[in-house]
């Protein structure tokens, strides 16, 4: 195993959740959020991870919020070690580059969906149904046909297995009319300008999703990743143009894993089958070039 993988954290800190990904801490006032390189397909953690996914999310996460103004308020507090407090300096070189200090949020019991193409569970609801979680959608589309404008759709949030898409009515029932109003507002514009900032640098963002939170105030707040290879989907420009209609092209993330699992005869049950080298190092490429892309520069040491 590559030394610079990280799978567990373990630090001798309270653990509040190890989902997929992130280890989240909880330090009273604050959260602290650490992003390994573990690598879930399936719904199944793999015993190999992605050499530097951890710093890719945390990364484009951080540009992002940066970047849009639609992002704020963001729940980040710090994602500096040296400015995390005494508690945490001991763990500053496993912290660098993968951590972010945030507030404390109430977060929203519903997942923010946005989908400017016709892909993934959207598309066999529609498929199905003729319907994106209550959008009655034009008849005769195709997989990857874009969405003009875009949708909102959201989803319930699972602890394990599949988020399940359920109506905007549904998600009024669970959060409340005014809150899921301000949060389909704010993720649609968040939605469009991060789209038009990829077609710049060649990028088609294909769809993506977001979590917010309340403070004590109830003012709603950005949480989680942002528009992240791991919560986003997205395809080169180019390569979309050129790829037949009904089809779609690779995106960012960890399809070549997806894919090369295809291949196999495994059940899609732990324990999961290895993963050949070159497929680890050929997806940890793909998330490192989509970082330059989209930031003009590499990850950062």
């Amino acid at each position: 195993m590559n030394k610079s993988v990280l799978l567990t954290s373990d630090l001798d800190l309270p653990l509040k959740s190890r989902g997929k990904v992130r280890d989240v801490y909880d330090l009273g006032e604050h959260l602290l959020i650490v992003a390994t390189d573990r690598l879930s397909a399936f719904d199944v953690v793999f015993r190999e991870g992605i050499p530097d996914k951890g710093r890719v999310l945390t990364h484009l996460s951080l540009f992002w919020a940066r970047t849009l103004a639609a992002c704020r308020p963001y729940h980040l507090v710090t994602a500096d070690p040296a400015a995390m407090g005494p508690r945490l300096r001991r763990f500053a070189d496993l912290l660098h580059g993968r951590s972010m200090l945030v507030e404390k949020l109430d977060m929203l019991p519903v997942e923010c969906v946005v989908r400017g193409y016709l892909v993934g569970s959207g598309f066999k609801e529609y498929q199905a149904t003729g319907a994106v979680c209550g959008h009655r959608l034009t008849k005769g589309l195709s997989l990857g046909d874009r969405l003009d404008p875009p949708i909102f759709t959201p989803a319930t949030k699972a602890e394990t297995g599949h988020d399940e898409n359920i109506s905007f009515e549904q998600a009024i029932e669970r959060i409340g009319r005014k809150a899921a109003e301000a949060v389909r507002k704010q993720s649609l514009a968040i939605f469009a300008q991060a789209a038009a900032f990829a077609k710049e640098r060649g990028l088609v963002l294909v769809d993506t999703k977001f979590e917010f939170g309340r403070r004590q105030d109830d003012t709603l707040v950005l949480g989680d990743e942002v528009l992240t290879p791991y919560s986003s989907r997205y395809w080169d420009a180019e390569e979309a143009r050129h790829t037949p209609r009904g089809q779609t092209p690779p995106s960012f993330d960890k399809q070549i894993v997806r894919d090369y699992l295809e291949t196999l005869t495994w059940n899609k049950q732990p324990p999961p089958p290895p993963l050949p080298a070159d497929i680890v190092s050929r997806t940890a490429a793909r998330y490192r070039a989509l970082v330059v892309r989209l930031t003009g520069t590499a990850l950062p040491t």
